[in-house]
């Protein structure tokens, strides 16, 4: 390849200058994986995993206990439910009497105090055709279907903290990806620096790089915020306020940020104290000076684990049945068809039986009588049933009737709905994974090296700072299309899960 004289210079100075700034350098450390590397978002935000994180979420999560309360409810009814109809007791008196002739005059009007005269009834509802032993079955199915739904629940939030989670660990492997590409320009500005500051190269190779290395820096802060978004969303499942955090975390104390002093996240004035640079263009900052937004937890997680699936379609395909929202559906129809049977009951009507006594010390003699009577008791028993009641209950019965056919459908509806997710869970699962094992198999590797390949061409001069910018964009999608293949495996994977309903098959990171 036919080189020019810059080039050829700017490579020769750049080699001469290599050992000195090796040398200078530490040997840095191996690199953590995408999703564990440390990020200075301060000591307030404690790491949080997602086994931790789903523990927290079956104590904590909001939507799981009001499920749970909804089955304590449901047993409450069932104990309403199984009682005997309550008996009612009444006390009486008469408080006013008076005597009326044959011609409509009163004689001997008087008030009665509560001691002369007393009367107490029982009021008791027998209830025919088994209608308490319906009305408990319905009960039990109502508790059987409350249940059901707490497992719903869970599932379903479940998913949600895993999604949430996951784009989370997802804009933070992106967020270490956009740090080492910012690293890495960072250390070719500081050479391309020291080549300025010793005449080896001219102003304008320097603002060149500078000014094609700013679209980077859009990458830091949009996955700083995403970060920030994920996390607090992961709080909300977990019932933590989102905005809680400890005072401090979040800053990037190395820069020396701090957002109680005024002015503390304006641009620097300049790197020429810092770099050597001379006051000009090229001393201007290049990157900005970002915070991390104050996070309640720090979510950390093996993102580049890429685990089998370990079970077959069939044996997932017959656990769908026994997922809870098709279980819960089918405890919902069984509990209509015991609200039928209850309302069918109704054809038999119930008896509500009287029995009271009432006792008067008022003078009552009969005229023949040889004994002056003190007081006179008397005891009665009175039936009642209702009449005119067929309308009302057939009514109420194909009202009930057509309830549980509604039950049925939906218990129906709700098995084909749950087939259908787990059809296309299944060939998302398939999908992702076909383009996972893409860039596992070398693609990223491809990239990498391409970029590796570039740098050390254009230290000896055979490349333009321009092939390595666009060498390391080609690796920064690269990366992101990566991490994004990553995480939609991942998700489908716990996507999977809840579509079959059979647990396990959710990354564990």
């Amino acid at each position: 390849m036919r080189l020019s004289f810059r080039a050829a210079l700017l490579g020769c100075a750049l080699l001469a200058d290599l050992p000195a700034w090796a040398q200078t350098q530490p040997t840095p450390p191996a690199s953590p994986p995408p999703g564990m590397a440390p990020l200075p978002i301060g000591p307030g935000a404690r790491p949080l995993s997602l086994e931790d994180a789903e523990a927290a979420l079956v104590e904590r999560n909001l939507a799981v206990i009001a499920a749970r309360r909804g089955v304590d409810a449901a047993r409450a009814q069932r104990l309403v439910a199984s009682s005997r109809p309550a008996p009612a007791v009444s006390v009486g008196n008469t408080f006013a009497q008076f005597g009326e002739t044959r011609n409509g005059a009163v004689r001997g009007a008087r008030y009665l105090s509560p001691a002369k005269n007393i009367s107490v009834g029982l009021t008791v509802l027998v209830e025919r055709g088994g209608k308490r032993t319906l009305r408990t079955r319905f009960a039990e199915r109502q508790v059987e279907g409350a249940e059901a739904q707490v497992l719903d629940a869970l599932r379903t939030q479940i998913f949600q903290l895993r999604q949430a989670f996951l784009g989370a660990l997802l804009a933070r492997a992106n967020l270490e990806v956009a740090l080492g590409n910012r690293a890495s320009l960072d250390r070719t500005e500081q050479l391309l620096r020291r080549q300025l500051r010793d005449g080896a190269i001219p102003e304008g190779d320097l603002l060149r790089f500078q000014a094609s290395r700013l679209q980077f820096e859009g990458d830091v802060t949009s996955n700083a915020q995403a970060y920030a978004a994920g996390v607090a969303a992961v709080a909300a499942l977990l019932s933590a306020d989102p905005a809680a955090f400890q005072p401090g975390a979040g800053t990037l104390s190395s820069l020396g940020i701090n957002p109680a002093v005024r002015g503390a996240l304006a641009p620097p004035p300049g790197q020429q104290g810092r770099t050597g640079t001379p006051a000009g263009p090229a001393s201007a900052p290049t990157a900005v000076r970002t915070i991390l937004s104050p996070v309640a937890f720090d979510v950390r997680g093996r993102f580049d684990a890429i685990p089998d699936l370990g079970i077959g379609r069939e044996e997932l395909a017959r656990g769908v049945a026994s997922r809870p929202d098709v279980v819960a559906a089918e405890r919902q129809a069984a509990a209509a068809a015991a609200n039928r049977q209850l309302v069918e009951a109704g054809r038999s009507r119930d008896v509500t039986v009287d029995a009271g006594w009432s006792r008067s010390a008022l003078s009552q003699d009969l005229p023949d009588s040889r004994d002056r009577l003190s007081a006179l008791n008397s005891f009665g028993v009175q039936l009642s049933v209702p009449i005119f009641t067929s309308r009302i209950v057939e009514g109420n019965v194909a009202a009930a009737t057509a309830q549980q056919g509604q039950a049925d459908a939906v218990a129906r509806a709700t098995m084909l709905q749950a087939r259908a997710e787990f059809a296309a869970s299944w060939a998302g699962v398939e999908q992702s994974r076909a383009l996972l094992n893409l860039y596992a198999g070398g693609a990223l590797g491809r990239a990498e090296e391409a970029y590796r390949s570039t740098e050390q061409a254009y230290v000896a001069g055979g490349r333009t700072l321009l092939d390595v910018l666009d060498a390391l964009r080609v690796l920064n999608v690269t990366r992101v299309q990566a991490n994004q293949a990553r995480y939609a495996y991942l998700l489908a994977l716990s996507q999977l899960e809840q579509a079959s309903g059979v647990s396990g098959v959710a990354p564990r990171l």
